[in-house]
């Protein structure tokens, strides 16, 4: 039933997520990681490329998440940029700012330099969201229509 209820909504752009938030965090952190670590052996910092890693790593998210997780990933862009930047400015506080800065001024001055990534990736993973959510709560078309 559920199968002939979705498919009487047309098609849809994506498959519907079936990941758990859980799952979907734990991605998220590993391909974050990647992005940095990949930056890091090409460039030697953090790049355009990571910009962009990010904002596509938040889309995919927010498009692999079940619908009982959305709130998870509706709170998970700004948290996995933390998370990454706070790592980040442990282990080499010059990866995201000068390299005689503390960790808590590697972590503001990471954030502030990404803020249009961390902007993109929050706003697309919200806006994605919210899409499937009216999606999903949209009532299945008749034959008629």
């Amino acid at each position: 039933m559920t199968h002939l209820r979705d498919a009487s909504r047309g098609p849809q752009p994506w498959p519907a997520g079936r990941d758990s938030g859980r799952q979907v965090i734990a991605l998220g952190f590993a391909l974050t990681l990647t992005a940095v670590t990949i930056d890091l052996l090409l460039v030697g910092s953090l790049s355009l490329f990571f910009d962009l890693s990010f904002v596509v790593a938040c889309l995919l998210l927010a498009w692999m998440v079940r619908p009982q997780d959305f709130f998870t990933v509706g709170v998970l862009p700004p948290l996995l940029m933390l998370g990454v930047f706070l790592l980040a400015g442990i282990v080499s506080p010059g990866l995201i700012a000068r390299p005689g800065d503390g960790v808590v001024q590697a972590v503001v001055s990471g954030l502030s330099i990404h803020a249009g990534a961390l902007i993109a990736g929050y706003l697309l993973a919200l806006g994605s969201l919210a899409y499937r959510a009216r999606r999903a709560h949209r009532p299945a078309r008749s034959l008629l229509d």
